[in-house]
This record gives C-alpha cells, structure tokens and sequence, in this order.
C-alpha cells in the first residue's frame, strides 16, 4: 500500500512538472537582461518597466479585459437563467437542450469562429440595405465572446441546482415570498457558489481565447491577437513580463478563494459542533 502511494505521489509530481516548469522558465527569463530565449545574461527589470510604456500592449490588454469582462457578466446573467429554465423542465426536454449546450463546448473552436464570422457578414449585409452599417469590432467580438461563455455558466450552475432542495423554494412560498423573492432569497445564495465557478470559467475562456476573436474582432486587437502579430517577426521579452505579472494575479486570486473556503467550511464544522 505504502508503494501504491509512493507512485501516486510521484506521478503527480511528474504532472505538477510538467504543467508548471514551462511557466517557471517563462517568469524566469522574463528578468533575463537580454533578448535570448536560450541564455540568461543577468538579472533586469527594464521589460517590466518598458511593458508599462507599450502602448500597443496596453491597448490590446484594456480591450481583453473590457471584452472579458462584459462577456463574463452577461454570460453569467443569461447562463444562469437559463439553467434554472432548463432545470424546471421535463426530464426529456432536459437532457435534450443539455446535449445542445454542449454541442459549443465540443466544438472546435475554428469552426464556431468561422461560423460567427459568417453570420455577422450575414447580418451586415440584410442591414446595409436598410442603410445601417454595421462593422466587425468590439460589438461583435463582444457577443461572439458572449456566445461561447453561456454553455460554460450553465455547466456549471446545473450541478447546483440538482443539490438543492426543491422544498426550500416551496417553503419560502409557503413563508410569504413572491417568485422573484423566493428566487434571489433562497435559490440564489445556495446556487452562488456554481455561479461564481461558472462567471471565473466565462472570464477565463473569455481572456485566453484567440481563434474565435480572430475571426470575429475586425480591426480590434486583444492581447492573443497581438502576440499573434508579434509571432512573425519576434516575441519581446516584454511579453514574458505581462504573462508572469498576469500568472501572479491568477494564483492570487485562486489562493484568496481557497482560504475564504477553507474558513467557510471550517465555520460551518464549528456551528455544526455546537
């Protein structure tokens, strides 16, 4: 038994190795004193520095996170009712708009990008004859965001919903509440936690996604985009500098969510006690 474990302990090492050297080495050369990809030079901060003077970059990280942002909201808003819509239907129904949702998680990314792209053309043609002119830009990278986020929310506020108790909406009812009371009284608060997973997937998806943008931003750079730009020529070091700053405030975040749970649980454990 002793030996099992020893193995397990150690394949998930080898897994814990292989997830996070490649990110080690990238915050490691990000304070390399040279340009070299292969050879550090000494120890610099100038790339932080001349990030926060890269206007492009600047650009292109605001329009990521305004986009992501407004996505991730709206994503969560509509993933949200629409689960608690599906969740309140038949069993076949149910399982049947279940499959569809995840037809867009499934989906190659390519293909939802192409298709996004040719249905905004679309769009753009029946308005051009009514003599609106619509172009491919924020708005539309916006929605095309907003579109492959709303399978992930509901994915993820499902679950939830199942845990709950059908009784307390009945019994909040039964109390005095309106629907819309019941709903943001009760239902909510026990579904939050579903929710919140659901709205970090929508911002995360929202921020690392390239190919879906690409074909739907126009003229409009996010930071994937951008990088993508720089491909052709030469990747700056400043580039390692964003993506170490941009690792730190995830970890960070992701730590303050594990110690607000772990206090969370172990408030719960004491009022259980007494």
């Amino acid at each position: 038994m002793k030996h099992k474990y020893r193995a397990y302990k150690i394949y998930n090492g080898f897994i814990m190795a292989f997830l996070y050297i490649p990110i080690a080495v990238l915050i490691f050369f990000s304070f390399n004193n040279s340009k070299s990809r292969s050879t550090f030079t000494g120890f610099t901060l100038k790339w932080y520095g001349q990030l926060f003077q890269n206007d492009a970059i600047l650009s292109a990280l605001g329009v990521t996170l305004l986009v992501a942002a407004i996505a991730s909201v709206v994503a969560t808003v509509l993933g949200t009712a629409a689960a608690v819509g599906i969740h309140g239907m038949k069993k076949r129904s149910r399982l049947l708009i279940m499959n569809i949702t995840y037809i867009p998680v499934i989906n190659p990314e390519i293909v939802t990008g192409v298709s996004l792209m040719l249905l905004f053309a679309a769009v753009q043609g029946a308005l051009a004859y009514a003599g609106i002119r619509l172009e491919m830009g924020m708005l539309t990278l916006i929605i095309a965001h907003i579109t492959f986020d709303v399978p992930y929310v509901i994915l993820q506020v499902m679950p939830k919903l199942r845990q709950l108790d059908k009784n307390m909406h009945d019994a909040a009812l039964d109390l005095g509440c309106n629907p819309r009371q019941a709903f943001f009284k009760v239902v909510l608060p026990q579904i939050m936690p579903g929710v919140f997973t659901g709205f970090l997937m929508a911002l995360t998806y929202s921020i690392d996604d390239f190919v879906i943008s690409y074909f739907t931003a126009g003229k409009v750079q996010t930071l994937s985009i951008a990088i993508y730009s720089m491909t052709r020529r030469r990747v700056s070091p400043q580039i390692n500098a964003l993506s170490a700053i941009m690792f730190v405030v995830i970890l960070g975040m992701l730590l303050v969510m594990n110690f607000h749970d772990i206090r969370a649980d172990r408030h719960k454990a004491k009022e259980v006690r007494l």
